[in-house]
């Protein structure tokens, strides 16, 4: 039976990278890697670099994934990469496509695996859990994210503020991922939904890169210099 494997990369690290996740790395023939444009180097691929097995002359295939909202622009890409993915499992060969973080949060794995399903259902398809970023960086931070009966919410993005103000009244612990350019503006957002200047408050951007930035303090404490701007960020804010 034809099989394709999708892994978990984790956050970043390529030493929290799994064993099983390793091991399918390199019994890999084919490493299928997701970027936002063409030409652009995979960020999932970079985490994975030190253990490609260079002996084995294993093929690396980019699949592009255009950062937009449009629905039909989406679908269509999810549509012609899945059936990349396919035709190359279908050929016999041991294939592992790559996702950032964990392949069933907010990850774009979720939507090819609909279509793997349901276009090509003889193809067995495993997956492989990877570490997710508020985890690693709730370790290095020394933060819980909950405790006891602790509410946890998850935000990905910033967009629709009201919102962001209703959940965070019932929530103990928030967490926002991915777009650090909203950050900022859901500061007085949480002071208003019952956070106070005791709360504890940690970001962080570019986790386990040289260029990794993590910051701890209190809500009371936060200033416009201790925000991110950056993509791939992380804020979490939890009620003292």
């Amino acid at each position: 039976m034809p099989e394709l494997i999708c892994v978990g990369c984790g956050p970043g690290d390529p030493d929290l990278l799994t064993v099983k996740a390793v091991k399918a790395i390199q019994n890999a023939d084919i490493i299928m890697c997701p970027t936002s444009k063409e030409g652009k180097p995979s960020l999932a691929l970079s985490v994975i670099s030190s253990i490609i097995d260079k002996a084995k002359n294993q093929k690396i295939v980019n699949l592009v994934f255009p950062m937009t909202k449009d629905k039909d622009i989406l679908e269509t890409t999810w549509e012609k990469n899945s059936r990349i993915l396919a035709e190359n499992a279908l050929s016999g060969k041991k294939v592992v496509y790559l996702t950032v973080g964990d392949p069933y949060l907010y990850s774009t794995w979720i939507y090819l695996h609909r279509e793997l399903k349901t276009k090509f259902p003889e193809i067995k398809i495993t997956v492989i859990p990877g570490i997710v970023s508020m985890f690693t960086f709730a370790s290095k931070v020394g933060i819980s994210i909950a405790e006891g009966a602790e509410k946890v919410t998850i935000i990905p993005s910033c967009y629709d503020l009201s919102q962001v103000k209703e959940l965070a009244k019932n929530s103990d612990t928030m967490v926002f991922l991915k777009d650090g350019r909203y950050f900022d503006q859901v500061i007085k957002l949480l002071k208003e939904a019952g956070f106070s200047d005791e709360s504890i408050f940690a970001i962080g951007q570019d986790l386990d890169t040289e260029h990794e930035i993590v910051r701890k303090l209190t809500l009371g404490e936060v200033t416009k210099d201790t925000m991110t701007t950056k993509y791939f960020s992380i804020m979490v804010v939890k009620r003292v």
